[in-house]
């Protein structure tokens, strides 16, 4: 078996009983939710929506029709910029950013909108008192990564959701990286738009993905369609959420995010933050005193489960290639979709190893992974 190190791209393995729940309702009714009158289409609504209402409470979100389900972190953040910037706007962004964030703001360019990068600092930090420094009287959103998908570094997010309040100014997280790992309270933190994966913290199947959009934000929709709603109008509609889920949904998907969020809830989201967080640590603390080891991004508690490292006089991607070969360990190593990101701490020029950690992991995974890592870097020389 595998050592699965890479859960920041996907979390690996499922929660028990996540494919039998996905299966049961494409063996037994599967119906297409929101379009029919019989029982298999009913029954399938009723299933989407409770997974609905289940992954709209972790995040302590009241009104779970402000919840629409999308294909992954991606497709929300596009949702978001899109339906929501018009020519003359501006946005504050920052250096940490996945190109979820970055490329979409590139395009909007070319449309009228500016952005305004705020710089991190080498572990990945963004201070929030730059963030306001960069707001202008035409900036029309604030747009944050909760968690850096690099480094781990943790956002201030409720200092920024502070001052977007004091600016009234939306708050845009991105929460690719902190979903399930870390607890959110979109009330307590201000956040106006969350944008969020299934299939990472949430331990969910791949394909699945949701933007939360508060009541006071006036969004337009992303795709045009069919919606199951007013369909002898041309118009689309723009009631929450079906007008924004234009055609099919992923209902077997969706259905076993639902399942697994409730395992997760099950748990707790701060057992699993703290065990990851131990983990990590476990792990750094190991390869941190290596005379060839490079070590990026802050400490354990100002970061999710994610360790970045190279080892001096090896590539980056030769040795994410000798864990998989020879000891069936995966990591993932190069500029993770964020290449200011790796600006920003000093790995422009050579990517970096970046090993990541799930609620599924050991210490004995760990200690094999650093086990490796020693034995890579001895071979070296």
């Amino acid at each position: 078996m595998m050592i699965y190190l890479d859960n920041s791209a996907t979390s690996f393995p499922k929660p028990a009983g996540l494919t039998a729940e996905m299966g049961d309702c494409m063996e037994r009714y599967c119906g297409n939710p929101g379009r029919s009158g019989h029982d298999m289409s009913m029954l399938t609504g009723e299933k989407v929506y409770r997974a609905r209402k289940t992954v709209a409470e972790i995040f302590h979100i009241t009104d779970p029709s402000r919840l629409v389900f999308t294909k992954n972190t991606t497709e929300s953040l596009n949702m978001a910029f899109m339906g929501l910037l018009q020519d003359g706007d501006h946005v504050v962004t920052t250096s940490m950013e996945h190109n979820s964030v970055l490329r979409p703001l590139e395009y909007l360019r070319a449309k009228g909108v500016s952005h305004t990068i705020v710089d991190g600092s080498g572990e990945g930090y963004v201070n929030a008192e730059d963030i306001e420094a960069a707001i202008t009287e035409d900036t029309r959103l604030v747009a944050v990564t909760g968690a850096s998908n690099v480094t781990g570094t943790i956002q201030p997010l409720d200092e920024i959701g502070r001052i977007c309040a004091r600016h009234q100014i939306p708050f845009l997280v991105d929460a690719a990286q902190l979903a399930g790992c870390s607890e959110i309270d979109v009330e307590k933190l201000g956040i106006s738009l969350l944008a969020f994966p299934g299939h990472k913290g949430l331990l969910g199947p791949l394909g699945t993905g949701c933007l939360y959009v508060d009541s006071a934000i006036q969004l337009q929709p992303l795709l045009y369609g069919g919606t199951g709603t007013e369909s002898r109008s041309r118009i689309q509609p723009q009631e929450f959420p079906e007008g924004y889920e234009a055609g099919t949904v992923n209902a077997p998907g969706i259905i076993g995010l639902g399942y697994a969020v409730r395992m997760l809830r099950k748990v707790g989201v701060e057992t699993v933050e703290l065990y990851e967080r131990e983990l990590i640590g476990y792990f750094d603390e190991m390869i941190q005193n290596m005379d060839f080891i490079d070590l990026y991004g802050p400490v354990p508690e100002g970061k999710t489960g994610i360790s970045l490292f190279n080892v001096r006089g090896v590539e980056c991607e030769e040795v994410a290639a000798q864990l998989n070969k020879d000891y069936g360990i995966a990591v993932r190593s190069g500029y993770h979709c964020a290449g200011l990101a790796h600006k920003t701490i000093g790995t422009w020029d050579t990517g970096a190893v970046r090993l990541s950690v799930g609620p599924f992991n050991t210490r004995r995974d760990l200690r094999t992974a650093a086990e490796a890592i020693w034995k890579i870097g001895k071979r070296r020389r």
